[in-house]
């Protein structure tokens, strides 16, 4: 088994946080975001994974490092391949096409989700769906009466489905996927100007691949900063019943209020902090309040009043009552 991941993207939603770090390796409650999604998915495969493939922009060493380590973490190899240019999910994927062998997971790496299932690595393929209010912004299917795939649509202006694909796929055959991807480049099909895998989900269904919806608990959107804030409140409700707080963390005359995660050497001085809390390694909060917020490593938080925020590292910020969004090496009213 091997898990394919796409995350070339700028992240341009995510700034000022994603001109230092990658969107997926943004910590929620104190995890890269692809860390978790592997971990799920690792998690819910029958077999052993054997090779996760990271499909990235020109990061830099570091982020490969990383990445490869969340991999080894798993017991698999860690490949890395370039998409240097955005032309479509189809593409993306096609950038690792020496992965795409045997029984293969594709994963994108802006998405978390909430499951209680096993993949049913016997079926052809399986698509993970939401249903959502709005299917206007999303890749839809329909099913029929078997549960089967009848059609895929990306995007649609009109009313198809509300049945949302959540990024997150399984293909039995990943030459057989392979195949499909590069005859849409080949032959230079685009829907909406880019090379959509629906397409080649839709040429795959039309020549007898059975293709069923997987259902997820919970789909978990990482695009913004209000919508991760929010993805690491679900993340902390899920494991409350875990201690999420390290050993080495100090406090003196505060309180948190759980569900909370507060990484290594982390200092609380006359603070109140939480619910739904996350600070990194070695940050300082003092004279304050913090709720429902994520604050990354070395920064340091003074008397102020915090809530639906997020802070990157290296980060002085004092004297303030607001919902904010600031990134790394950022400096505000210490002096």
């Amino acid at each position: 088994m091997k898990i394919i991941v796409p995350m070339a993207g700028m992240g341009k939603r995510m700034r000022p946080h994603t001109l230092t770090t990658p969107k997926p390796l943004i910590p929620i409650a104190g995890k890269a975001i692809v860390q978790r999604l592997v971990e799920d998915i690792a998690g819910a495969c029958p077999e052993k994974v054997d090779e996760i493939a990271f499909i990235i922009g020109r990061f830099g060493k570091e982020t490969e490092d990383n990445l490869k380590k969340i991999a080894a973490d798993l017991g698999a190899k860690g490949s890395i391949y370039y998409q240097d240019e955005a032309l479509g999910t189809a593409h993306a994927i096609l950038c690792a096409k020496e992965a795409l062998t045997g029984k293969v997971v594709v994963a994108f790496a802006d998405t978390l989700f909430k499951a209680d299932f096993k993949m049913d690595d016997s079926l052809d393929g399986i698509i993970w769906v939401q249903k959502v209010e709005d299917p206007k912004p999303f890749g839809v299917v329909k099913v029929n009466e078997k549960n089967v795939i009848t059609d895929f649509v990306e995007k649609p202006t009109q009313f198809v489905s509300d049945l949302a694909i959540i990024g997150i796929y399984y293909f039995k055959d990943g030459e057989n996927l392979r195949k499909e991807l590069q005859y849409l480049i080949d032959n230079n099909i685009k829907d909406k100007g880019e090379f959509q895998l629906t397409s080649a989900l839709e040429n795959m269904k039309n020549k007898g691949v059975n293709l069923s919806p997987g259902k997820v608990i919970e789909w978990l959107d990482c695009g913004n900063k209000d919508s991760t804030v929010y993805t690491n409140q679900r993340i902390l409700e899920f494991n409350k019943e875990k201690s999420m707080l390290s050993k080495s963390h100090k406090s003196h005359n505060s309180v948190i209020i759980q569900p909370c995660y507060i990484g290594e050497n982390v200092q609380l001085i006359n603070s109140v902090v939480g619910p739904h809390v996350s600070i990194g390694n070695n940050s300082i909060i003092e004279d304050s309040v913090v709720k429902n917020s994520i604050i990354q490593t070395h920064s340091k938080i003074t008397a102020s009043n915090i809530n639906n925020s997020m802070f990157g590292n290296y980060v002085e910020f004092k004297s303030s009552n607001s919902e904010l969004s600031i990134g790394d090496y950022s400096t505000h009213g210490s002096k």
